[in-house]
């Protein structure tokens, strides 16, 4: 067994040697990767991801390894120091979020008022985050937009996970935040994706009426091996939600409002329609 301990280079990174550091305790403890999470909510391909450095260490699975090894809360104290290693160029309440989709089978995404980070252009990212960072170095912006565009390459891998389904409020077609050409851009991302139904959008007409979750948007995720998560934010904070009655209610009305919206093909035909627009110097009706 301790020969597979040389799978996993410690020099590489903080969560590769957090990872090599569990693989030997769990090991010279002689316990399987099952043993070890029987009786967490944790699934061993989970544990496994963790050895390797590919997912972050959840506190209370930390505490439950600790105690099943009996290493006096060593990886306690140590997993929010591989937190803050995972999280460069986002925001710390953001971590948990940064690693979800990377793991995720399905992501469910409502947008009210921007495009989400996973979909957005270099220049509309560079634009959220001046406006919401006016006081920022370039330096700072810039590794901000390279750690949002990094998330984005969830979709240039040949496997088809995750699945990704988004709605978009039609004002977000409609609101001219970069100049036509690169607005223009921007949608045919979009539009691009969809066609290759690498995603599915959903526009949410302007003249719906009342509908769910007007107040704000809002991340559902799922996984193979984990229970499921909501994520929500604000200007600046975020809250990532795993309380399962909430995280029932907010899929709920997910799928209400995914019957609210356009269907997708005539959602992607809005989208390419407001590109085009934006293309001959025209803002979209």
């Amino acid at each position: 067994m301790a020969a597979g301990s040389q799978d996993i280079d410690g020099s590489a990174s903080v969560p590769e040697f957090y990872g090599k550091e569990l693989r030997w305790k769990r090991e010279a403890a002689g316990l399987s990767q099952q043993e070890t999470v029987k009786g967490s909510f944790y699934s061993p391909t989970y544990l496994s991801e963790i050895e390797r450095g590919h997912r972050r260490m959840p506190e209370d699975l930390a505490h439950h390894v600790d105690r099943v090894l009996g290493t006096d809360g060593f990886f306690g104290r140590r997993c929010g120091d591989v937190r803050k290693a995972r999280r460069n160029g986002h925001a710390e309440y953001f971590e948990r979020v940064l690693e979800a989709e990377r793991h995720a089978d399905a992501i469910e995404e409502w947008c009210p008022t921007v495009l989400p980070g996973l979909l957005q252009t270099p220049a509309y990212a560079r634009t959220l985050v001046r406006t919401a960072h006016p006081a920022a170095s370039d330096e700072e912006v810039e590794e901000k937009v390279n750690a949002r565009m990094a998330r984005a390459r969830l979709f240039e891998d040949d496997h088809r996970k995750p699945e990704y389904w988004v709605i978009l409020h039609e004002s977000i077609l409609r609101h001219p935040i970069l100049p036509p050409e690169e607005m223009a851009e921007q949608l045919d991302r979009i539009a691009a994706l969809g066609r290759r139904r690498r995603i599915v959008p959903q526009v949410l007409p302007w003249n719906t009426g009342p509908y769910p979750m007007m107040q704000g948007g809002a991340k559902i995720m799922t996984f193979p091996d984990a229970p499921p998560l909501v994520y929500t934010e604000s200007s600046y904070s975020g809250d990532t939600i795993d309380d399962p009655a909430l995280v029932k209610r907010y899929s709920k009305s997910y799928d209400l409002l995914r019957a609210a919206a356009l269907p997708p093909e005539a959602s992607l035909a809005m989208v390419e329609e407001a590109a085009e627009d934006y293309r001959d110097g025209k803002q979209p009706d």
